[in-house]
């Protein structure tokens, strides 16, 4: 076919196309920076060695990046995917953003509206999120020491991601409760017996019992459209 019998570009094609190349270009500015260091210092470690860390996190790292794509790609759409694992904080910053954008506009995340709006929402949070944090940084950078330091301070700073995950939780949890309860039952039960479990294992471990009680309740009928 002919250039110029050759179809326009469709939306989607334009996402799929940048969203290779801002991936794959932030992956090799992650990698450059380890590489950077060991070229300037003259150390490089063994491959061996190298090879040996990457099996031990191969299993859980590489399952719960497939689950991941799997689960967050239907509600935050195509842009909004490569924008989220690009800048990071899906779970507690993304998601919450495009879904909460998405039901204001009220559209649906697998419509043509959804995509849009979702891929605004996750842009407008990555440029809010790094224009806070410069903020911060240089606002508190002189008192950052003290402010951690502190007696009186310190035990909150030990609680700042359980207070935002459960404040980003309990919305969901309120508003979909019969389907919450299963997975924070399984959960709980968990880390009863295993209270050292990493968080990448936990989140897999959720998203199973997640799935798997919400088929359970609708296929025994358990479920309506307010569940």
């Amino acid at each position: 076919m002919s250039k110029k019998n050759k179809a326009p570009k469709t939306y989607y094609d334009r996402v799929h196309s940048w969203g290779r190349i801002s991936t794959l270009s932030a992956l090799c500015v992650l990698l450059m920076f380890p590489i950077a260091i060991c070229l300037y210092l003259n150390v490089f470690p063994p491959i061996s060695g190298v090879l040996q860390g990457l099996l031990k996190l191969i299993p859980t790292y590489w399952t719960v990046a497939v689950v991941e794509v799997l689960v967050y790609t239907p509600m935050l759409g195509a842009g909004g995917t490569y924008l989220s694992f690009v800048t990071g904080n899906i779970a507690n910053l993304k998601l919450p953003c495009a879904i909460s954008a998405m039901e204001g506009a009220n559209v649906k995340a697998n419509s043509e509206e959804g995509e849009v709006v979702s891929t605004i929402a996750i842009a407008t949070s990555s440029i809010v999120t790094t224009a806070v944090l410069a903020i911060g940084i240089l606002a508190f950078a002189p008192f950052l020491e003290s402010f951690t330091n502190s007696p009186l301070l310190k035990p909150a700073f030990a609680q700042v991601l359980p207070a935002l995950f459960g404040a980003l939780g309990a919305g969901y949890f309120i508003k979909h409760w019969r389907i919450s309860f299963f997975p924070i039952i399984v959960m709980i039960i968990v880390l009863i017996f295993s209270p050292g479990m990493g968080a990448s294992t936990l989140l897999f471990v959720g998203i199973v019992a997640s799935v798997g009680g919400a088929l359970f309740m609708y296929n025994k009928g358990m479920l309506d459209k307010k569940a």
